[in-house]
């Protein structure tokens, strides 16, 4: 009896959890049609094409096809959780998850990469949280709705990527499943920012020299080892700490994580795009996570298990086991014992082989195959994205994302007066308190301005510029914007006439690169004397320059000179009146010819002056045997030197005025922040606006003023008669028969006129004729050629006033006619002149 009644309060117990899993399904059912209700107020758009508002008779059969699915599925797999096959579209109707999909190809060339479309749709759209997040929705919106709202689930991500991806020609799918927290809440804190990651890939080692046997031993440091040992162990010993605090804290985040488990680890849903590989070059599987646009690999830990996926053709649903992930799913779609799948296709059986004796072996005629029901088409609308959605991606304009030790900030071209269109902040710690580095991101600025790097620890500001910068500059490495301070400058010298590529500047040194000069110099070392007094420069451009103590160039070598004659290396001792030449060493020696010259005193101002060459020049030769150089070379010599050495003075003050220009230039643009506007931009283009605008108001202006001077054809007659005020009948009689007459003697005076024209012209044709007729024996053949073009000319004239005449004959009575009833139906006239 106790069995008995215990077996019964066991079914009493088992119709209760029925009976309340019932009663939630009803509440969750009733939770997501409220969500749906305000979804598709929040959508405000009633002009749905009819695609959206019914169903056509493939896409029943296609729903009955998944039904019946569905059913077959939960009776075969009561533990797995429901499908997403048939979801309610904005219109609340049902329609097939791969119909929702419309591959289409965008008119824009940034999204014909699968990076480009993946950082549009994560960037463009707002992510809607599954709701609840343990259950696929019931609503699946179309992608042209979702790009409207700007706003959706991940559903609606993957729906607008696998579309997109599959129109540009990847074998793109959705995928339903299972995620990890960050992945389903787009959390990216513990994450690295891809620009820090690509900043590591693209950094090179630098390749250290192989060592040479004969190689020169560098000079000795005169430095105490120990010392240097002790600093180094202290460095390393800071560092050391450093990175242990940082180590400590991460570990102490990650234990406050775990102290506190995830106990919905494995049942938040997700949906994200798998990319199969071979088309477009795809070398291997990869997942797109569509609300971050990240890649991962298909046996990332991060996505846990996968339900279903699919493409506008088919779906499928996965038989394998996700006991540890998604590591071990093969993506052979084709194989059935792994991918269930929903429609057959050609390469798949249409008849299973337990029912291949129903065929009749012994005909060995082909038997006609049913057709194969394939997918409908997608009653979505085609996805059309402006070229305005393009430019402002993100929702307002403007994104932030938040990485570990690190802010992105991303902002729309124009939406900031200084151009800004993205912004990193890196931080030391995880709490994200103490800056490390901040580096912007610019677009259409007027100076060329790309991008600004501010760090921190070095306390330095380094600027990138594109090409088309003013001098050249491509980058500029400072602490402080005033002149005479530590600073580095680098040049595009293709660009540049004299080939400078990079320029380092301290307060008292220069050291200038060059390449491809006709000169073949290569390197310029300036050294200047060190102020006693810092000189703020005034607005004169050419004052209190630095003096210059010390002049070092390099050249490369010349083939065309011999190298007894090629300068390598000259240094000019400015003060000390010294000048030291190295020439180029020649092949198979480790020595080359040195020269050096001790100036004498005041050797420019006096031209009488005796110079003893063997007391001024000291030559080292590197062939004992070699006949010693004339006095009267060296005296040339000398004096070239001289030469080069004040345009070698004039080059560094140019240097240091074009360093003054530049940073004179670089303030003034800071406090403009002018940017650049295309002149087809015609929403942001004020110039053109308001050209417009003018045009506008001079048409009108014309327009007007055409009306104005439209002449009333009674006016003249009105001002005959005194202007009347009110005209009565015998004036307005006076005024037709005024009217007609004056018509009437301007049509006869006009066929007066051309008569009298015709006349005219047939009479000198006559007189010329006459003289031909007398002077023809006399005649030239010029005269003769004069006269034949006179006739014809004449007679063309003649033609055209005959022509003329007739015309204005034959309408002078119906332009006379015309008037005569146009006075009849003027209303001024009208009733006056009625019976008349």
């Amino acid at each position: 009896m106790n069995g008995i009644e215990e077996s019964k309060d066991e079914g009493e117990h088992k119709e209760d959890v029925k009976a309340d899993i019932k009663k939630r399904r009803l509440i969750n059912l009733n939770t997501e049609v409220n969500q749906l209700e305000s979804l598709i107020a929040d959508i405000g758009v009633l002009d749905y094409p009819a695609s959206y508002q019914i169903n056509t008779a493939k896409e029943n059969i296609m729903l009955q096809y998944a039904e019946n699915f569905r059913q077959q599925y939960e009776y075969l797999y009561p533990d797995r959780k429901p499908l997403l096959l048939s979801p309610l579209n904005e219109c609340r109707i049902q329609k097939f998850v791969s119909t929702t999909l419309r591959p289409t190809l965008p008119n824009h060339k940034e999204l014909y990469t699968w990076k480009g479309c993946a950082e549009f749709v994560s960037d463009f759209l707002i992510v809607d949280p599954l709701d609840p997040i343990t259950n696929v929705p019931s609503y699946l919106f179309s992608s042209t709705t979702v790009l409207k709202r700007q706003k959706g689930n991940c559903f609606d991500f993957s729906t607008l990527l696998c579309s997109l991806l599959i129109g540009v020609g990847y074998d793109a799918y959705c995928v339903s499943g299972y995620a990890v927290k960050e992945i389903c809440l787009m959390d990216e804190t513990k994450e690295i920012c891809p620009l820090l990651q690509v900043d590591d890939k693209d950094k090179k080692k630098e390749a250290t020299p192989p060592l040479k046997k004969y190689a020169v031993k560098p000079v000795r440091e005169l430095q105490s080892k120990v010392e240097m040992n002790q600093e180094a162990h202290k460095q390393a010993e800071e560092k050391a700490e450093e990175e242990k605090k940082q180590r400590d804290m991460e570990e102490m985040l990650n234990l406050q994580m775990k102290d506190s488990p995830d106990i919905m680890y494995g049942l938040r849903v997700h949906c994200w795009v798998l990319v199969l590989a071979g088309k477009r070059e795809v070398p291997e599987n990869f997942f797109i996570d569509p609300l971050t646009g990240n890649s991962y690999g298909t046996t990332n830990e991060r996505f846990l298990g996968i339900e279903s996926i699919w493409n506008y053709k088919n779906y499928w649903v996965n038989m394998q086991d996700c006991k540890f992930g998604v590591k071990d799913v093969i993506f052979d779609l084709s194989d059935p014992v792994r991918w269930e799948y929903m429609l057959p296709t050609e390469n798949q059986e249409m008849v299973p082989n337990s029912y291949e004796y129903l065929l009749d072996e012994g005909d060995d005629d082909e038997k006609e195959v049913e057709n194969i029901f394939d997918m409908p088409p997608s009653w979505a609308q085609q996805i059309v994205i402006p070229a305005k959605d393009i430019e402002t991606r993100c929702p307002n304009g403007e994104k932030i994302i938040q990485y570990k030790k690190a802010n992105l900030e991303k902002y729309a071209p124009y939406l900031n007066k200084d151009g800004m269109v993205k912004r990193l902040i890196e931080y030391k710690d995880i709490e994200c308190t103490s800056l490390v580095k901040v580096t912007e991101w610019y677009a259409n600025r007027k100076d060329m301005l790309e991008k600004i790097e501010r760090n921190m620890k070095t306390r330095t500001i380094t600027e990138h510029f594109r090409n088309g910068r003013h001098l050249a500059l491509k980058k500029h490495i400072y602490r402080s914007s005033e002149p005479e301070t530590e600073r580095t400058m680098t040049f595009n010298g293709k660009l540049r006439v004299d080939g400078l590529m990079s320029r380092v500047e301290t307060p008292t040194e220069m050291t200038e690169t060059f390449s491809e000069r006709p000169d073949f110099l290569i390197y310029r070392n300036t050294v200047f004397a060190k102020r006693l007094k810092k000189v703020k420069l005034p607005g004169a451009i050419h004052s209190n320059y630095r003096t210059i103590l010390k002049i070092t160039e390099q050249f490369a070598r010349n083939r065309k000179k011999p190298v007894n004659q090629d300068v390598a290396k000259q240094i000019f001792l400015i003060t000390a009146e010294h000048i030291q030449v190295t020439y180029h060493r020649e092949d198979g020696r480790i020595t080359a010819v040195k020269r050096e010259f001790i100036l004498p005193p005041n050797l420019m101002q006096k031209d009488d002056q005796e110079i003893n060459m063997d007391q001024i020049v000291m030559t080292f030769e590197v062939d004992p045997l070699a006949k010693p150089c004339k006095n009267v070379v060296l005296y040339q010599t000398m004096m070239a030197l001289l030469k080069a050495q004040t345009a070698s003075m004039q080059a560094v003050r140019d240097s240091e005025h074009e360093v003054r220009e530049i940073l004179k230039d670089r303030a003034a643009e800071r406090s403009a922040n002018q940017l650049s506007i295309s002149v087809y931009d015609t929403e942001r283009n004020d110039k053109a606006k308001e050209h417009r605008r003018t045009q506008m108001r001079m048409e009108e202006e014309q327009r007007s003023r055409r009306a104005e001077e439209e002449v009333d054809y009674l006016v003249p007659f009105l001002a005959r008669l005194g202007q009347p005020k009110k005209i009565s009948k015998k004036i307005a009689i006076t005024l037709r028969n005024d009217c007609l007459a004056d018509m009437k003697q301007r049509l006869i005076d006009k066929a007066n006129l051309i008569q009298n024209r015709f006349e005219k012209e047939a009479f000198e044709l006559q007189n010329k004729q006459q003289w031909y007729q007398q002077n023809q024996i006399s005649m030239t053949k010029e005269d003769e050629q004069a006269y034949l073009s006179y006739c014809s000319e004449a007679m063309f004239r003649i033609r055209i006033l005959e022509m003329r005449l007739n015309k204005h004959k034959e309408t002078a009575p119906s332009k006379y006619l015309a008037l005569e009833d146009k006075i009849r139906k003027d209303p001024r006239l009208a009733k006056k002149l009625k019976g008349c």
